[in-house]
């Protein structure tokens, strides 16, 4: 029987040679939403949880060259293009992973961000658990995803939930806060918003005490 992350996997192995191209404006307008969120210092140490082909990280680089910044996917075909496009930044480094099973050690990030997959997510506490173990003491996690309290969202998660087999479910913006409770780590602010006529999303973000 094929694992629900092996589904994810492989539809973003298929997918990845187009993936930039076919979600450009998408990616574009969220993820500058995600950087001005994170106030990025250059200072901290940065994971980025389903970095898929590295398009934060570009962001990130542009402005703080230096900035140590890894990130995770479980598609290495996603992973080939982010390596590609990162390859002048020895201090931006890609591990294939999934948000279950992070290969690194406790306490070793100041920031982890996760954009535009918690949707995918087969077991959300547990993986937000798992972030938790990696983050230091006082680091901060940021999620931004589609928000079902959005009627186009509940619409898109009907159609998924049918037409796409490595779906797993749009959560609502109270759903996401209890996830984060439940892994124990406290909600610090969260905002819903329209990303444009489409897309209505949620952000989040909570801390390690």
């Amino acid at each position: 029987m094929v694992s629900f992350e092996e589904r994810v996997r492989r539809q973003y192995d298929q997918v990845a040679f187009a993936y930039d191209k076919r979600w450009k404006s998408y990616i574009h307008s969220s993820l500058r939403f995600l950087k001005e969120w994170m106030h990025v210092t250059g200072r901290e140490r940065i994971l980025d949880v389903a970095c898929g082909t590295g398009a934060l990280e570009e962001l990130i680089v542009r402005e703080n060259p230096f900035q140590k910044t890894a990130g995770v996917d479980l598609s290495q075909e996603m992973l080939n293009i982010a390596k590609r496009k990162l390859a002048a930044y020895p201090n931006v480094q890609f591990f294939l992973a999934g948000a279950s099973h992070l290969p690194f050690a406790d306490d070793t990030f100041d920031l982890v961000v996760c954009a535009n997959s918690f949707h995918y997510f087969d077991d959300p506490v547990g993986s937000l658990r798992e972030v938790k173990r990696i983050l230091r003491r006082g680091g901060r996690l940021i999620i931004l995803d589609w928000c079902r309290d959005y009627l186009v969202c509940r619409l898109c998660d009907l159609f998924l939930k049918v037409f796409d087999r490595a779906h797993k479910y749009c959560y609502r913006q109270r759903e996401l806060n209890r996830f984060l409770a439940d892994a124990s780590v406290q909600v610090l602010s969260g905002h819903k918003f329209k990303l444009n006529l489409v897309w209505g999303m949620m952000i989040a973000e909570a801390v390690k005490r």
